[in-house]
């Protein structure tokens, strides 16, 4: 079975089960048809008994012009019985015959005669009895009319009676039912067929996906609302965002190549250049300088791109406990409030007393990067004001600037890594900041917002809901 398709199983188990139904239907059509059948014969039993019984008439004299009537007559008690011609048919293997109060043979046919049995008379009721392996039926009429006081008719029928009908019933239940199984089977085999169809074509799909290393391509079975159509229509879905996540890995890798290889070609120039003679002290000190700053730039970037790998590794280097969100803001703050750029200065309102479970490092750097990204976007003399507080549900930080300000069309792509809006072309971010703020705040549960105006300034807003640990 293991080794057999799977609609290949399905015919069969349905094939098994039809058989089933088949046997049981032609059982149960046998068991009922012999029963009508028996009840018929039994019901024809008496009925032709009880016929019978109207064609004996008593007369005290002999009728005149007997030859003119195809009748029987025999002598009984002070006068005649005469017997109409039918009753000496045999009417679909119904004996009837006449007998007196001792069961002797007055007139008729005893089918039963070679039995040497005495069955007593039972006055409408009809009896069962089997002899030579095969069942009779038995039924008696006592007749109680003038002249025929005391006389007992008798009907006798064998259950083989019926077995002419029920045979043929038999012989149609043979033929026609294996016909509709065989139908059914063949039925079966072909809805199995369709029903499966859409499992080839994804299997055959996922096969060419996975051959030919194409995420581009889509099951696309159509509308539809069965089991099958809503998991092609999920693994699509699953497939389009894989390729998406390729796409932007590989995106991704090719940004951080390019990234690299801007202080890596400064390096490598400035290298060759301080080589190729003896230059000034002043020269080498410019040099190393220049090196310097392309390092320390090229450490930021690898260490952005670390965290971006252990949180897509769903956090595990960056474990979560309850920490004092209140405290952790205040003291960023503190620290960020020392850089003095632009002369532009920072103040913070914090609500006190606010906890919340997460990952203190995480937090600590979203804060900075959005502090440090207002301070180099700032306006000299401006001002940034960060806020911390706590809703019914939900608990706001917000970093404000009066800085340069987000063009409307940039807004929606300044959560991109690596982009960079083009009043920041020339700064020294590694345009993985804010990139940075949105996975981190994702990563608590949490949205980032930003309201901005050209030449008035922005604002990021992270909300985290209440249920995630917020207190």
């Amino acid at each position: 079975m293991k080794n057999l398709s799977f609609r290949a199983k399905i015919t069969i188990w349905f094939s098994g089960i039809m058989a089933f139904l088949v046997a049981v239907t032609f059982a149960i059509v046998f068991w009922v048809s012999n029963a009508v059948v028996q009840k018929d014969i039994q019901d024809n039993l008496v009925e032709m008994t009880e016929a019978n019984a109207d064609e004996l008439t008593y007369y005290e004299q002999m009728p005149e012009l007997q030859e003119l009537y195809k009748s029987q007559y025999i002598i009984w008690g002070d006068g005649y019985l005469e017997i109409d011609d039918d009753f000496l048919d045999v009417v679909n293997g119904i004996y009837t015959f006449l007998c007196d109060e001792s069961g002797s043979l007055l007139y008729g046919e005893n089918p039963l005669a070679r039995a040497e049995m005495e069955i007593p008379f039972q006055n409408g009721t009809v009896q069962r009895l089997k002899w030579n392996k095969t069942v009779y039926y038995v039924y008696d009429r006592l007749l109680v009319e003038d002249g025929v006081e005391g006389l007992w008719l008798r009907g006798i029928v064998s259950e083989h009676q019926g077995t002419q009908q029920l045979s043929w019933l038999v012989r149609l239940c043979t033929i026609a039912l294996p016909a509709l199984l065989v139908l059914a089977v063949l039925g079966g085999y072909w809805i199995a067929g369709n029903a499966l169809k859409p499992v080839k074509q994804i299997t055959q799909a996922a096969a060419q996906i996975s051959q030919g290393h194409d995420l581009n391509r889509r099951i696309g079975l159509g509308e539809g609302t069965d089991e099958l159509h809503r998991l092609a229509a999920v693994l699509d879905d699953m497939i389009a965002r894989l390729y998406h996540s390729f796409q932007a890995e590989q995106q991704f890798t090719s940004d951080v190549s390019h990234e690299l290889r801007t202080p890596m070609s400064v390096i490598m120039a400035q290298c060759e250049y301080i080589l190729e003679e003896k230059r000034t002290p002043e020269e080498y000190e410019e040099a190393l300088e220049s090196i310097r700053r392309q390092g320390k730039k090229m450490s930021r970037l690898i260490e952005d791109m670390l965290c971006f790998a252990r949180l897509e590794q769903e956090g595990e280097s960056y474990p979560k406990e309850q920490l004092p969100l209140s405290e952790l803001v205040k003291d960023v703050c503190l620290d960020l409030s020392l850089y003095k750029r632009k002369n532009i200065s920072l103040a913070w309102e914090i609500e006190p007393e606010i906890f919340f479970y997460g990952n203190a490092t995480l937090l600590a750097r979203m804060l900075s990067n959005l502090i440090v990204n207002a301070y180099q976007y700032g306006k000299t003399d401006g001002s940034i004001r960060v806020t911390l507080s706590r809703g019914e549900k939900t608990v706001l930080l917000s970093v404000l600037d009066d800085g340069i300000g987000i063009a409307k069309e940039q807004q929606e792509k300044i959560f991109e890594r690596f982009y960079r809006a083009e009043a920041a072309r020339s700064g020294e971010g590694t345009g993985l900041g804010l990139a940075m703020v949105k996975d981190i705040a994702k990563y608590h549960g949490g949205t980032v917002a930003v309201i901005s105006e050209e030449g008035k300034g922005s604002e990021f807003r992270l909300i985290f809901p209440f249920e995630n640990d917020v207190f």
